[in-house]
């Protein structure tokens, strides 16, 4: 070859394009990329989109027809910038990338790089929607009150106070005693002043918002048959009067000596009259149907509210507007309205009720006392409520939802029950939902929209109705399999979802995308709650059921090592981080009712509960945490790593689901950390349980080498090189 020849292949090969890095390419619906993030119609925003530096020939912002280039704003030691200004309408803007380089050409959505566009996973900015910014990343403690704090003995339920599903009600004197299998007619006693006397455990513990499960009156421990959406059950509240005393203990006696005949004689109809309803508890009515009492109970719950606030705390509340109670006052199946003074007749009772059209009935020639009523899923103890039937009922829930948002409780939110559910059609459904969005807003614009569903929420997480959901399909699922192999109920396990990091990777990308950016950065991320089994029980690979296996099952072959790595996740993924009280304690439980243990005060398991402190503390440290863009850094069998990142600050963690060690090599600048920095440990979980102490990891090419503790988590944190307060790490 001459001379000539080998210079002009030399000066091909010195000018030449490097080759197209397709992994560099990023961007995403957070503060990082769109500025602002929650723009009002008319505003001026700021969209962009990384490369490598020097990589490409052309990127190109795509909405509908329009064709935009963008134009290099900034640079880095390894990143162009690119940026385009958009003047946002009313209506969502749909947007997606072009990315031109030589001769290939691709597409960049949500679901990241394509060479065919699909559409439907296009970027979407909805002018005008925003979440409150006290919720983005906020700490979450979800409260079944009943089980967490007895704090005032004179409102406990009694024994056979009232009759519940039949049976008699019973209050369970021993604390530390587990539920039944069939528990829903035990009482523990806790209550609201319980909470107020723990609120400092709980600030210490870190939490900024207390997630209360349903507080109105209502005959069961878990409220979700209310009872009256007026008023704060005074059974958790205050009780000041209780009339006829005497009447009730007579009655009580009277059950007691029939349930003695029934169990001598073998009649079930011994009890027929006695447990058909409770028209004659009289101790129960007087104490929830009183106004004394009920007003007594709002003005407490007024004050709590206010002593959060005065913290620096937030309290959600929880709405059940799909179905009511048979006890409610609009039913009053139980009969226990019908003689009050200043109550009307409910439409269980009569035909004439003004309540009569809140429901739907079945049968119109069976009052009074007519039973055919649709029940949610057909349950009698849950009739629906007919919002399509009934302009004063819808009038009357959105009153109620304004009414606890407003002065003098001032609540912060509402999570929705089963909120998919209301109405007898999707389309009055949605139409519901916007109607209560705006009458909430309205009164309160920083209060939070938070729904319960378990499918695609997409449908209403469009601006205009829920702010956002409890994360199962982006959070609570796809964890509980990859760290435990378990479903969330603990009903079946799967060897072949355990560890697995693809499945893992490809489920959050996917469904991620059902939710808009400010109701990503809200979402209620949870590891167990009130309808699933404890995470902690999760982790022994057990399925099974209390009835089944029996209640001390559930703490046996646990393994807090995985509970700590999943909590971790829980701490550094996108969303609310939410806890269920006890789960910080090591509380254990199969689905309910066991899962609503009572929270073990004095009895708590120290190491998990000074992890929860510190892990918790190290969230609430780093912003990025609650603001910061996502990318998956890599994954493998039983083992995957991301990094939490912005422009100034990047964070990376690590999770080693396998029982041994492993050495690793990492790329970790997809996060934006240059070579010029070192990954210092912040936090750690093994085995033995948990560190904070300093160790360093240079990096050689944009990569990290480290070793990998068995069953554990790691966090990273970006930072000059110089770091003279660690060691750097030889494990």
């Amino acid at each position: 070859m001459d001379q000539k020849k080998m210079m002009r292949r030399l000066d091909y090969f010195i000018h030449m394009r490097p080759v197209f890095d397709v992994q560099s390419l990023f961007s995403d619906g957070t503060e990082n990329f769109v500025t602002p993030m929650e723009p009002k119609p008319g505003d001026k925003v700021t969209i962009r989109f990384r490369t490598k530096r020097d990589n490409v020939d052309a990127v190109f912002f795509i909405s509908g027809s329009v064709k935009q280039p963008m134009t290099v704003e900034t640079s880095d030691s390894r990143f162009d910038y690119y940026a385009a200004e958009i003047t946002v309408g009313e209506d969502p803007l749909y947007y997606y990338f072009e990315v031109q380089a030589g001769k290939v050409r691709c597409f960049y959505t949500r679901l990241g790089v394509s060479r065919d566009l699909n559409q439907s996973r296009m970027f979407c900015l909805v002018p005008g929607f925003s979440t409150p910014d006290w919720a983005k990343g906020a700490v979450m403690y979800q409260i079944f009150t009943e089980r967490f704090c007895n704090g005032d003995p004179t409102n406990d339920v009694l024994d056979q106070e009232y009759v519940y599903l039949g049976k008699p009600v019973n209050r369970v004197t021993d604390w530390n005693k587990l539920p039944e299998a069939d528990g829903t007619r035990e009482f523990y006693g806790g209550d609201l002043q319980g909470i107020l006397n723990k609120l400092d455990y709980l600030q210490e513990l870190g939490v900024e918002v207390l997630y209360l499960n349903p507080i109105f009156v209502s005959p069961s421990n878990h409220k979700y048959d209310t009872q009256d959406y007026d008023y704060v059950d005074p059974h958790i509240g205050v009780i000041v009067t209780e009339e006829a005393q005497n009447q009730n203990t007579a009655q009580r006696k009277s059950g007691m000596r029939q349930e003695i005949a029934r169990q001598k004689t073998g009649n079930p109809d011994a009890l027929e009259e006695t447990f058909k309803d409770n028209r004659h508890s009289w101790r129960y009515i007087s104490r929830v149907t009183d106004l004394r009492n009920l007003e007594a109970s709002n003005a407490f719950f007024a004050k709590f509210v206010e002593e959060v606030h005065r913290r620096g705390m937030r309290v959600i509340l929880d709405g059940v507007f799909n179905h009511c109670g048979s006890f409610n006052k609009w039913m009053d199946r139980e009969r226990i309205y019908e003689n009050q003074p200043g109550y009307e007749k409910g439409a269980y009772v009569s035909q004439d009720s003004p309540y009569r059209s809140f429901f739907k009935f079945n049968n119109e020639h069976e009052w009074p006392y007519n039973p055919y009523y649709e029940g949610w899923w057909g349950y009698e103890t849950l009739p629906k409520l007919n919002y399509e039937a009934s302009s004063e009922l819808e009038a009357y829930i959105l009153r109620v939802a304004v009414k606890w948002v407003s002065p003098p409780y001032n609540v912060d939110g509402w999570r929705l029950d089963v909120a998919a559910d209301l109405g007898f059609s999707p389309d009055y459904n949605h139409r519901f939902w916007k109607k209560f969005r705006n009458a909430v807003k309205t009164a309160n614009p920083d209060a939070i929209i938070l729904a319960e569903h378990y499918e695609d929420a997409s449908p209403w997480l469009g601006g205009d109705e829920w702010d956002t959901v409890m994360n199962y399909r982006a959070f609570m699922e796809p964890t509980t399999w990859f760290f435990t192999g378990m479903e969330k109920h603990s009903d079946e396990y799967k060897e072949e979802l355990k560890g697995n990091a693809d499945c893992f990777r490809t489920t959050m990308a996917l469904n991620m995308t059902e939710f808009l950016t400010p109701s990503l950065e809200t979402a209620m991320n949870q590891l167990s709650n009130h309808d699933h089994s404890r995470f902690l029980t999760r982790t022994s690979g057990r399925p099974g059921r209390v009835e089944k296996l029996g209640a001390e099952a559930a703490a046996e072959g646990v393994r807090p090592e995985i509970m700590r790595e999943a909590v971790v996740m829980q701490m550094t993924w996108p969303g609310s981080p939410t806890l269920y009280y006890g789960d910080e304690a090591g509380v254990c439980g199969f689905t309910d009712p066991d899962n609503r243990r009572t929270y073990p005060w004095g009895h708590e398991d120290p190491l998990m509960l000074e992890f929860h402190r510190s892990v918790i503390a190290m969230h609430r440290r780093y912003p990025v945490l609650a603001h910061g863009s996502l990318r998956f850094l890599g994954s493998g069998d039983g083992w995957l790593s991301y990094g939490r990142f912005s422009r100034t600050d990047q964070m990376v963690v690590i999770f080693n689901n396998r029982d041994e060690r492993m050495e690793l090599t990492l790329p970790v600048w997809p996060a934006g950390i240059t070579n010029d920095s070192v990954l210092e440990r912040v936090f750690e979980t093994s085995g033995d349980g948990f560190t904070e102490e300093g160790a360093a990891y240079p990096l050689i090419g944009g990569e990290l080498k480290i070793v990998l503790l068995p069953t554990s988590a790691v966090v990273l944190e970006a930072s000059p090189r110089l770091v003279p307060s660690v060691h750097f790490s030889e494990r």
